[in-house]
């Protein structure tokens, strides 16, 4: 049965249990998927699991990362992506939309719609993409007491705390949260634009839960592969905004030569045919499910018309 007649509802436990069994055993690289055909796409790759980024949707959507998206927004376009592709899905909650009751809004609002984890990060609104300068963050024990919340009514669905403290707290912050954050129950930790190697391990050192690094590019964390971060005891790498940049970059050229060109015919060999595109989309799959309705309309029809 295709991922778009499942019921997400019954699907959540189910999704954020696959997820964090996956996590617990490592070597899992996550990558970003803006909109559901990203998603799908990833899903054709065989990645096991979908992080949907606050920087990359807004983007799609023509806006800075700044906590601009509202929480209708970003719950309608993650349950978009796991209506077509069935995957464990990990939002991007940013600060949660608010204080403690808005992020336990955010996390009902994530488990009707069948996510499996939400991130939450540590910053004050209005938020900033991790590795700008301007961030403020919020006292620790204020995100503890999101996380704490949000865990004591919602269990099943895997907490992310990320935080921000690095460029601000330091590396002593930054071991002062995550303790702190593991305490309140948070499933995973995120440290946010690490710059070096060795910090990337003492936060391993002094953690206690599974690790998730960043490995976005043009940012302040070096480059790092997957598995040099794998080697470093991290249980995630993350890739949230590549697929989106790799596309912009493909839509800005193919537009580009149309309007010097005025045709499309260079660009074929770069392209999806239609029979490639519809196989990503399950065009088949919806004709013979439309096809079997018709069918036993017909074949009921038949039945009436011979009493």
């Amino acid at each position: 049965m295709g991922a778009w007649l499942l019921e997400p509802a019954s699907e959540q436990q189910r999704l954020a249990s696959q997820f964090l069994d996956r996590v617990k055993a490592g070597r899992l690289i996550l990558p970003g998927a803006h909109d559901p055909l990203a998603a799908l796409l990833a899903r054709r790759a065989g990645f096991e699991a979908i992080y949907l980024s606050g920087a990359a949707f807004s983007a799609s959507m023509g806006m800075p990362d700044l906590g601009l998206l509202t929480l209708s927004e970003v719950v309608e376009r993650a349950r978009a992506i796991v209506r077509a592709t069935g995957l464990p899905l990990v939002v991007d909650g940013d600060t949660g939309f608010g204080e403690v009751l808005n992020v336990v809004r955010l996390a009902r609002e994530l488990v009707e719609a069948g996510i499996a984890a939400v991130q939450l990060e540590d910053q004050e609104m209005p938020k900033k993409c991790g590795h700008l300068a301007g961030k403020k963050l919020i006292p620790p024990s204020d995100m503890a007491a999101k996380i704490y919340a949000l865990k004591k009514v919602y269990p099943n669905l895997v907490v992310i705390a990320r935080t921000d403290a690095h460029a601000i707290e330091g590396i002593e912050g930054v071991l002062h949260r995550v303790a702190l954050y593991e305490e309140a129950g948070a499933d995973i930790i995120f440290p946010e634009a690490l710059t070096q190697r060795e910090e990337f391990e003492v936060v391993r050192r002094h953690s206690t839960v599974p690790l998730l690094a960043n490995l976005t590019e043009f940012g302040k964390t070096p480059l790092f592969s997957a598995e040099e971060i794998f080697s470093m005891g991290y249980e995630i790498a993350l890739f949230p905004v590549s697929a989106l940049r790799v596309a912009a970059r493909a839509m800005e050229e193919f537009y580009t030569h149309l309007a010097q060109n005025r045709s499309s015919q260079a660009f074929l060999p770069r392209m999806q045919t239609r029979a490639e595109l519809y196989e990503v989309i399950s065009y088949e799959e919806y004709e013979r499910f439309d096809a079997s309705i018709v069918k036993f309309g017909e074949e009921k029809g038949k039945i009436q018309s011979s009493i």
